[in-house]
């Protein structure tokens, strides 16, 4: 039986405030869980109603008590608390991935997925940008987030220190299809509904955009996640 402490510890981990108050968050689903027993991530504790031989780590519990902790309508078997890791330096000489201002969780973790399938290293986030270990984000890297560098930063201060090009992605600007992108620089995609920012603007080096190829082109922009596939695609296929 789960005390009321437990409880109130891991469902409080669902806001930010408390994620960083105790320097934990949650993660849910046998695949994802796996996923970090096997990287570097420490483990804290781990819920579940079936063994996942975690040592003394591992505390098994009730149906009941799974549906009390979990964030899902439909909880998987376990809930696992890990600790959130130390940032790491950002590698300059990479192509990194900026976000500026992307808000929801599942694009963010789909981002993340694409940063590891397509060799991102780093992942930098303007400190608007959607926590990476809300819960949310964590089930939709599948993973991934144990694999790519996520940094928050000042955008602004971290642009204007960067050497090499900055590309941003826009409705209108030099087409992707028909430009040689280089080994390194700096990849920005912008918020949902509002796109990059007048003040991160300014310091794009380059604006770049995926043309429409529909007859009648009315849609307005793709989602960024989506966005973020074809262009990592195409800095890929130019190397």
């Amino acid at each position: 039986m789960l005390s009321k402490n437990q409880v109130k510890l891991i469902r409080s981990l669902n806001q930010k405030k408390y994620r960083l108050q105790h320097g934990l968050f949650v993660v849910e689903g046998f695949k994802v869980i796996k996923e970090l027993l096997n990287s570097h991530y420490v483990l804290h504790t781990l819920y579940t109603t079936e063994a996942f031989n975690a040592d003394e780590k591992e505390v098994l519990i009730s149906e009941k008590d799974l549906k009390r902790i979990s964030f899902l309508k439909t909880p998987h078997t376990a809930v696992a608390i890990f600790e959130i890791p130390k940032i790491k330096a950002i590698d300059h000489n990479q192509l990194i991935v900026a976000l500026d201002d992307v808000r929801d969780p599942g694009n963010l973790g789909t981002i993340i997925r694409l940063c590891d399938w397509f060799g991102i290293q780093d992942l930098v986030c303007s400190k608007e940008t959607v926590d990476c270990f809300n819960p949310k984000v964590v089930q939709a890297s599948m993973g991934s987030i144990t694999r790519v560098n996520i940094v928050y930063v000042d955008l602004l201060t971290f642009l204007e220190n960067h050497s090499t090009a900055i590309f941003g992605a826009y409705m209108e600007g030099e087409n992707v299809y028909k430009k040689t992108f280089p080994n390194q620089g700096v990849l920005v995609m912008g918020n949902e509904a509002n796109g990059i920012s007048e003040a991160v603007e300014k310091l794009i080096s380059d604006k770049i955009t995926i043309p429409r190829f529909g007859d009648i082109q009315a849609t307005e922009s793709l989602n960024v996640a989506t966005a973020t596939a074809i262009l990592l695609s195409e800095f890929r296929r130019s190397r």
